[in-house]
């Protein structure tokens, strides 16, 4: 897995090198260089993300946590260092905070078990199992991208810095809901392999967690409803209140999409993928709305509600349609 996703990386990496150019362009920044430094870490980021994916099958949390609190905290360290002592573009000095942060995302790193070659080789049936789930779990994470970053993308394209600046800020807010969510999604799928492998039921285990996810959406949700403004200046300024009455609707709109995301990832664990392929259907729903309605950033967030709600309804009716014969409960 590691020689695999070091290969993918690189040569990730270098198409967004090879590409530079274009992506400044499409994206409005003022340098290239800043993607030339961020495609060079992608191979770092794969190989981070396989050392996580080890910890979170193994239930080895603590040390799951260590590389997620070492990526961010380095992040938010050594960018505040570059640009205090370093008078260089700040996009560029951005980039290369976040390529140190993949560094120090590799702590703990066992080096000790790695091996390039591979001593025991899979069975072929074994082996078609890893590569499908492999590959459905990769489509998967991208329509997670898709969903969480298309809209800021299409926001820095289709307006002016200075709007696409007070989305960002929305966005960041609002991403609160999703990024609690995922601490829970982290300990689903490890939980519901080893309770299907033990032949114990995993509907209660789902169930548990949606109601943690939406208990935690509703009380973000409503902190944005009751505090939009005290929210915004503590965080960003004054100067960014002019997305004070879109803060509890993004809030809600990523809070739907972090319970959706529940039970992609719920019938992931179970080898069920047609949730998996429905998230990225409606990815792919969210952006055509988003290119097609974007007169304005009330649209924008408004037309992202929409999408997660059909997404929502969708999954919901899968669950009730595979559960149809059983009785749910939370025992």
């Amino acid at each position: 897995m590691y020689k695999k996703s070091a290969f993918a990386g690189i040569i990730f990496g270098c198409l967004i090198v090879f590409f530079a150019s274009e992506l400044q362009e499409f994206f409005k920044t003022s340098s290239s260089s800043m993607f030339v430094v961020f495609g060079l870490g992608i191979p770092l980021y794969f190989i981070m993300s396989v050392n996580r994916g080890i910890f979170q099958g193994k239930e080895k949390l603590v040390s799951l946590s260590v590389t997620y609190q070492a990526e961010m905290i380095s992040r938010l360290v050594i960018t505040l260092a570059f640009l205090y002592f370093l008078q260089i573009e700040s996009s560029l000095l951005i980039s290369l905070g976040i390529l140190a942060s993949f560094v120090c995302g590799l702590i703990p790193f066992d080096f000790k078990n790695i091996s390039w070659k591979s001593n025991n080789l899979l069975s072929k049936s074994q082996g078609k199992l890893v590569r499908n789930f492999f590959i459905i779990t990769a489509f998967y994470e991208l329509t997670q991208i898709i969903i969480n970053n298309s809209d800021i993308l299409l926001v820095k394209h289709y307006f002016e810095s200075f709007d696409a600046g007070l989305y960002a800020s929305l966005a960041l807010i609002g991403r609160v809901v999703y990024f609690i969510a995922w601490m829970f999604v982290m300990l689903l799928l490890p939980t519901v392999v080893k309770q299907k492998k033990e032949g114990k039921s995993t509907v209660p285990i789902l169930l548990k967690y949606v109601t943690y996810i939406a208990g935690i959406a509703a009380v973000i949700i409503l902190g944005c409803v009751l505090f939009p403004t005290q929210i915004i200046t503590i965080l960003f300024g004054e100067s960014y209140l002019a997305v004070t009455p879109l803060l509890w609707k993004y809030a809600l709109a990523t809070g739907i999409f972090a319970l959706s995301n529940i039970f992609a990832y719920y019938y992931l664990s179970l080898d069920k993928y047609i949730p998996v392929v429905l998230s990225g259907l409606f990815g792919m729903l969210q952006i055509l709305l988003v290119v097609f309605f974007h007169e304005n950033l009330a649209q924008v967030v408004h037309v992202q509600i929409i999408a997660m709600v059909l997404l929502l309804l969708v999954q919901l009716g899968f669950f009730f349609y595979e559960n149809r014969f059983r009785t749910l409960h939370f025992d």
